[in-house]
Parts: C-alpha cells; structure tokens; sequence
C-alpha cells in the first residue's frame, strides 16, 4: 500500500516517534522491516519529499563581500588620501587613486570569491553514504537519497545520515554532542519512552549528525533534510567558507605592524620636508607617495590565492583538504605515521598459506578471481577427507559480510578484502557460499570492533540429526585474541585434542616472516536454544580450526613515495594492528630501514615502558604493530614532544583522539569511518600513502610559493620608499610620485606576482629538510634577500631619475624612464625566482624542458609588458600618471639597465635559493 497525499503531509510534520512502539512507525510509515521500500516506492517519496540535505542560513552576500575588500587600513588611508586631494583641487589625482582602490576590490573580490567556491566544491565532493535495506537487499546509496521509511542499518563509525526511530540495536552507542552537549556517547534500544522526554533521553531515536561508537542497530528514517531536528538548528547556522589560516593571520599582523612603522616615517617626512621650507602639498604627496610604496598592497590577495591553489592541487592528486590551515601545516611535516593495510599495501587479499589440522597448505592463484587450487606437499587435495581444513574454510566463509560479484569481466569484492580473500579460497575447492547458508543460516552476529579484535556469528547447525547440539559459533579474529579463548582444536582427522599453543605461534611466525597477515578461527557448539549472542559466549571454550595467511603486496608507488619522504627529511613510521613480524617483514620490503634496521615495537611492549623508555621507542622505531587505539594517541604526543610536526593516518572510531591531536590529521576516503573523517584535516580518497607524499609535495610548494611572493614584492616596496625618505631628507625631487607609486603596487604587483601562486614544484621540493614550525614569516636568509634587491631598486630608479634628469631637463621622462627600468629589472627578477627562468636556464644548456607548467609567469610577464606600455605611450595615462612616451632607444637603454639584476639575483640565491 502506498502512502496517500494526506500521509504524505502528516509525514513531514514533527512525530512523536520515540513514543511509538516499532511496529507502529513501521505501519504508519508502510515499510516492511524485513525487507525494506522498493525501487518505485522510493522514486515516489523522493518526488514528494525531496532531497535529503540541509541548506542552512546563506553565507555573505556578494555584495557584503565586496564592502569587506575595502576593509583594510591602507585602503582607508588611500580612500582618505583622496578625498584630501579632491579637497584641495587635485580632482584628476583624487579619482586616479580612487579608480586603482576600485579596481584593487576588484580583484580582490575575484580571486576570493573563486577561492572559497574552489575549497566549498571539493568539501561538497565528499560524499557520506548509507547501508541500507532496499528489495530486500542490503546496499549502500549517497545519504542524500534517503527518504523517509527507509532501513538504515548502523554500524561502528558510521554517521547517522537522517533521523531514525532505532527497531534493532546491539550494544548501540551513539555520540549525540554536537545535539545535545552530552559528550558522553548514549547507549540506545528500542523501547517507546515517554512522550515528553528530553532528546538526549530519547534512547531509541539516533539523530542525523550524530556517530555511532560501538555496536550495530537498525532504523526508519522518519525525517530528512530540514524536518530533522539538526536541520531546524542548521537553518541558525550560516553557511560558508573560511579562508582564514595561522599563515593569513601572520600576514595580516605582519602588514598592521608595518603599517603603524610607515605612517610613523611618513609623519617625520612630512615634517622634515616642512622643516626644511616645503610647501605643505608637496610634503603631503611625500608622505602619502612614501606611505604607499612602504606597503605590500598585493600581498593579502597572492596568499589566499596560493592557498587556494594549493588545496585544488592537492584535490587532483587524490588528498582533499577539510581545513585549509592543512595545506600550509604539511608543507613543515617531519613524521608521517601511517596505516599499513590500504594505505602502504594494495588491500588486495589472497590466501596462500592455510594451517589446519597439524598440516600446512598452499592456496595458488591471486586477485579475488575463483581460480587455483589448495594444495598439501604439492599435491591437490580432497577437503571433503581433510574434515579440519574443511571447517577452517567453513568458517571463513560464514563468518563473512562481504561478497564478490563479477562486473565487466572483473570480480571485486564489497566490503572488506580480508572477507573477500577468505570467500576466494573456499571456492578454489567447491565450497560454495549460498549452499552453506542455506544449510546453516545465520541468526546472530557480533561484528568487528576494535576493542575486541574478533568477529562472531551464530548459526543453525546443518547436521539435523545431532539433535544435542543444533547451533554453531564461528569466530574469526587476530591470533592473540582467538587462541586465549581456545583450549582445544581438531586435529588432522577432524578429532577434538588438546590445543599446542607453541606450535600454532610458530606457524604464525613462518606465516608472518614471509609478509602474510594471519587469521585465526574458531567455532563453539551452544544449545538449540541460544538465538542470540554476546561477549560472554566467546570467553572460553573454543576450538581451534586453524591459521589462513593471506599476502597484501606493497604498493609499488608507496614504496617510491617512503622513499621521497626520507630523502626529504621526514620519517616514516608504519602503524597497524597486524602481527609485528608481518609488519617488519613489509616495512623491511618498503625500505623503512632507520640505521640500518626495521625496529619493530608490539602495543604491549609500549604498555610496559615508562614515559622516557616510550619516547625513545617511538623516536627509533619504525614500526609499531598491534598498537591499540588509545596508544597511538601517546605516540603522536611522544613525538609532539620531541618538536615533530606529525601527520597520522586513521580509519576507525578510535582513531578519531589521535587524528584530531595530529598536526594533520588523515583520514580514508574509502576505509575510513564518518567519525575518522570528521576528525580529520585531510581526506584520502584513494586510500594510498603516495597521496600523502604528495601532498606534503604540494604543502612545500605553496609555502614555497609564498615566500617567494614576499621576496618579490618587498624589495620592490622597500626600493620605492628608501628612493622617497632620501629624496625628502636630502630635499631633492621625488623621482617617483604617489600615483605612480600606486600604479606599481597595486596594478603591476598584481600583474607579476599572481603568476607566483601558480609555480609548479621545483625539482629539489623533496631534497630538503622539513621547515621548522618555529621559522619566522621572514627568515634571516629572506631578510637578507629583501635588503640586496631593496638597495639594488632604490640604486636604480634613483641613478635612472637624476641621470635622466640632468642630461635631459625633462623631470616627467626621467621618472617614466625609473619606473619602466625598475620594471625590467623586476621581470628578470622575477625569472630567476620562477621555474620558467629555470626552464629557459636548461633550454639554453641544451636540456630538454618543457614551459607548459610555467606558462603562469608567462602570461604575467606579457600582461605587464603590454600594461607598461599603456602607461608609457597612451596620452591619457601621461596625463593621470604624469608620465611621458619613451623612444624605442629609450626602452633599450631601460631594458639595459635592468640587466644587471640577474647578477644581483644569482648572488643572493647562493645564501637564500628559492627554486
């Protein structure tokens, strides 16, 4: 029966859900528990309730964001500046500077506006999906085409994508703060509570943006989108982007700071001038024109674009960035602690080694392809004489979430690898999963979690006539945690004997020497009467089936990619929950060797250490293997307190502490759970440790980039102002005025310094050691840079200027003259900082290079000629910017003064390289 209109209404008006019992909502909501909505019942509600996401109150309007470019204290000493020379009679001048502050908002409001809708975008592209029962199938679909009657199936990590009345729970904890302000995570069930209970005791409801902790449950969803009760509160909250970051704050204080130290001189060269009989106009276009040229007006704008670019490039290579103070954060990274399973290997699985019964078998074949064969000293086998071998992959088999299908000539498993590789080996010998389901159908399950290390399922015992023992406990888990709970296994004739610890540990450790990671499995017989299970029933009494050891090739581009990191200076460190000889024996593969050597620390090993034995294992070692959730949270603070800057890869609930105490925390795309990645500053989305190193690749270029933005526009703004102050303290004339100050700063500047927030990474990126996080914004070497090129510009246009004027009497030549060789010499400048001047530097040695990625600085340097040239030889602008047109002689002789910077650029890169 389909909803009518009318329910259609009552559905989207707030229920008392939690009042109800189960059956009720599921009747009032026309959902079958069992087997979910079909495919045309959702179409229909999709129809009528739409879609569910929420819009929340609209960020700043375009036109706010606008007005807040002109919020700046330079901009208001421009805008006052004038309207003073409007005051005065100055109206050509007035409207100059108010034009260029326009078009300066301009810009500003552009690039901005394309920043945060670039960072907004790839935030929107990580997508949150859903398990859920449709047709009587469980699958997953984006969260955003839930619709209300669905069956949303929960389980440990997930986020709760709409608002479910709870009609299954075990062990069900969800973590509601962010609602209700409890921090502590609430334990669910399904009972109706009483109609006006508070949210945070409506026990059987999860509510959208909540995270499930522990455990798994089953619900209705009864309200998408904005009916659910984080949409009522979203629609307070206003949406946006921040481009804000630790870095564009330092700027910001860095450029307030210079401000006050410039208005403090220009105040002192208004008054020298007046002192020294200057008219009180001159001295006030002295002042405002050293105030302007004293000031990095561009610089704001090239940092946020940097950024931003920045975050896009790290998008195309597989890492989007969550917190855009990440990007500049793993450009310093000195320790990066990563996953091994997904991560470092393939996440490939397949079984090639098998312990049952006393007898070692070899599985062949690989991939998730049906094809190979187990075999015994080389031999096929008959698992069906082998009964020890048969149970062994007859638990794997059914205690088992995942399954494979065939698409496009390919077979891919969902769900977990592991799973996959386990349903693969059983079928090599007939096994076949939808007969033994059949026969032992499953009634209960205890899934995976952490905490536990093991996973458990209750079964209906296909030998009908034992009628002592009717139902089965299969359990699959880590070694340590599945033999503690064993006392007995089968031996070779399937006969119950008394289990020989020493002798499976040192299976396990031929397993593991050869890089496999191990399973252990179990089963347990329970009376016909049990139907359920629960922690209890695995504590003991056990029996163990055997060992399945299963390879996860390294990936071959991690593998280059540990590599680039130690030639960069940072360390690698491989954290996992596999056993430590498997873990060394693929960090030894991977190239981990520090000193020489794999040093290889077990979670209980750190246990047992005090606080100063701890922080030297974590600082030697190079592996960390069956590490607790909880003790990767002290291994990031261990190496915080040594100074590192650590990045930390998570997947799991628990790994959330540890990722938010990183200084970048990184989650899986693929793997990981909602709560990791909503801890997280960055997330994988291909799940591979090559994507850290390249990101950490692109964080190095970005701040690289911006140094290299500061080291082009302040020589140029401290060239300018030691030219005026020197002129006003020695009384001459200003070889460069207020306008055409402003013409260099805020058109020019722009025009070159744009292109430097597009570098492509230099070669020598990852052949230098991580910054340190105590680096000043301006460095010594930085400083000393700024000060050679300062003096170098301040030489130029001041010995251009009265060159000119004195052979030419011509006072508006000779500063058109200083400002177009100024601008010469800082295109070449700019070509020796730039990897277009490296590319062109191979080209003439006759290296092959290509341009394409250095067409940025290109295209600035045109722009900038053609923008030179307006200024020059357009009348108009001769007449705004008192400047006068120059014969092509005289752009030689500009051209040739100009030259000489590449001298000057070569010597300051010998202290200070950028490239």
């Amino acid at each position: 029966m389909a909803i009518t209109s009318q329910e259609s209404k009552e559905i989207t008006q707030p229920h008392q859900w939690h009042n109800l019992p189960a059956s009720k909502v599921a009747q009032h909501l026309d959902v079958n528990l069992e087997t979910g909505l079909t495919s045309d019942e959702v179409v229909k509600r999709q129809e009528r309730f739409g879609v569910n996401e929420l819009k929340g109150k609209p960020g700043t309007s375009p036109v706010l964001k606008f007005l807040l470019q002109f919020n700046q204290p330079l901009l208001y000493i421009l805008l006052i500046a004038g309207a003073i020379k409007a005051l005065i009679g100055q109206w050509v001048n007035a409207w100059v500077i108010w034009g260029v502050t326009l078009i300066n908002a301009i810009i500003g409001f552009i690039q901005e506006s394309k920043a945060e809708s670039a960072i907004a975008a790839l935030a929107s592209s990580v997508q949150t999906n859903a398990t859920i029962l449709r047709n009587g199938r469980k699958v997953e679909v984006p969260s955003t085409d839930l619709v209300p009657g669905d069956l949303v199936l929960l389980a440990s990590g997930d986020k709760v994508p709409a608002d479910l009345r709870l009609v299954q729970s075990r062990d069900l904890q969800v973590n509601e703060s962010a609602l209700t302000g409890e921090s502590v995570a609430i334990e669910k069930n399904t009972q109706a509570v009483q109609v006006d209970a508070i949210l945070a005791e409506r026990t059987n409801m999860a509510y959208a943006g909540s995270f499930v902790t522990f455990g798994t449950g089953k619900g209705i969803v009864v309200a998408i989108g904005e009916a659910t009760e984080t949409g009522r509160i979203s629609q307070l909250i206003e949406q946006g982007t921040s481009l804000k970051t630790p870095l564009t704050r330092k700027f910001d204080k860095f450029s307030r700071t210079l401000l006050y130290i410039i208005l403090g001189i220009a105040a002192l060269t208004f008054a020298v001038g007046l002192g020294y009989g200057n008219s009180w106009v001159g001295m006030f276009e002295a002042a405002i024109a050293f105030a302007v040229s004293a000031i990095p007006e561009g610089l704001p704008a090239v940092v946020t674009v940097t950024l931003a670019i920045g975050v896009s490039r790290m998008a195309r290579r597989h890492a989007i960035v969550r917190k855009l103070p990440a990007v500049e954060t793993l450009g310093g990274a000195t320790v990066i602690c990563s996953d091994k399973t997904g991560t470092l290997t393939e996440n490939q699985m397949t079984v090639q080694a098998i312990y049952a019964g006393g007898e070692q078998y070899t599985a062949t074949g690989t991939g998730y392809a049906p094809e190979g064969e187990i075999l015994l000293d080389e031999q096929r086998i008959d698992w069906q004489n082998l009964p020890a071998l048969g149970e062994c992959l007859q638990a794997g088999l059914l205690c088992n979430d995942s399954y494979l299908e065939q698409k496009e000539g390919e077979w891919q498993v969902f769900g977990d690898p592991t799973e996959g590789a386990l349903i693969v080996v059983a079928d090599k010998v007939g096994l076949q999963r939808h007969h033994l389901e059949a026969q032992m159908p499953r009634l209960d399950v205890i899934p995976f979690e952490s905490e536990f290390q093991y996973m458990a399922t209750l079964h209906e015992d296909g030998n009908r006539e034992n009628s002592s023992r009717l139902r089965t406990i299969y359990v699959k888990g880590s070694v340590e945690a599945i033999l503690k709970r064993c006392q007995q296994m089968f031996n070779v004739e399937g006969n119950i004997t008394p289990i020989d610890a020493e002798t499976v540990h040192q299976e396990v450790d031929v397993m593991a020497n050869l890089g496999l990671r191990v399973l252990a499995f179990a089963k347990k017989s329970v009376p016909n009467t049990q139907d359920s299970l629960n922690h209890a029933d695995i504590e003991q009494d056990l029996i163990f089936l055997g060992l399945q050891g299963m390879i996860d090739p390294p990936r071959n581009e991690a593998i280059k990619a540990v590599a680039a990191c130690q030639n960069a200076g940072i360390q690698v460190k491989m954290i996992t929950g596999d056993h430590a000889v498997t873990a060394r024996a693929i960090a030894q593969s991977m190239g981990f060797n520090k000193n020489g050597e794999v040093l290889a620390f077990t979670g209980s090993e750190l246990a047992q250490m005090d606080k100063s034995q701890l922080a030297t294992a974590i600082e030697d070692g190079a592996v960390f293997a069956r590490v607790a959730p909880e003790q990767k949270l002290r291994i990031v603070e261990a190496l915080q307190s040594k100074g590192e800057v650590v990045a930390m890869t998570g997947d799991g609930v628990n790994d959330a502490p540890a990722l938010k105490q990183a200084d970048i925390g990184i989650a899986m795309g693929g793997a990981g759970t909602e709560v990791a990645k909503e801890a997280s500053d960055m997330i994988l989305t291909d799940d591979n440790f090559a994507s850290i190193e390249a990101a950490v690749e692109e964080g190095r270029t970005v701040y690289r980039n911006l140094q290299k933005a500061i080291a082009f526009i302040l020589p140029v703004n401290g060239g300018e102002s030691m030219t005026i102050l020197i002129s006003v303290l020695f009384a001459r004339e200003l070889p460069i005025l207020s306008l055409q100050v402003l013409w260099l700063n805020m058109v020019n500047s722009i025009a070159m310094t744009v292109p430097l927030a597009f570098e492509p990474k230099s070669e020598r990126v990852m052949q230098q050691s991580p910054r340190s996080p105590r680096e000043p914004l301006l460095s010594k070497s930085l400083v000393k840079r700024i000060l050679a090129i300062s003096i170098f510009n301040w030489i130029l246009i001041f010995g251009v200027f009265e060159w000119i004027r004195q052979t030419t009497g011509n006072i508006d030549l000779a500063r058109t003259m200083a400002i177009q060789a100024l601008v010469a010499g800082r295109i070449f400048y700019l070509l020796s900082i730039s990897q277009l001047g490296v590319a062109l530097v191979k080209r003439i040695r006759g290296m092959k290079q290509t341009f394409s990625d250095a067409s940025a600085i290109g295209i600035g340097i045109a722009t900038t000629i053609v923008l030179q040239l307006i200024f020059s030889q357009w009348n108009i602008m001769n007449s705004l910017f008192a400047t006068a047109p120059l014969t092509w002689n005289q752009w030689l002789i500009c051209f040739l003064i100009g030259l000489p910077m590449i001298v000057v650029s070569i010597i300051v890169d010998r202290f200070d390289p950028l490239n």
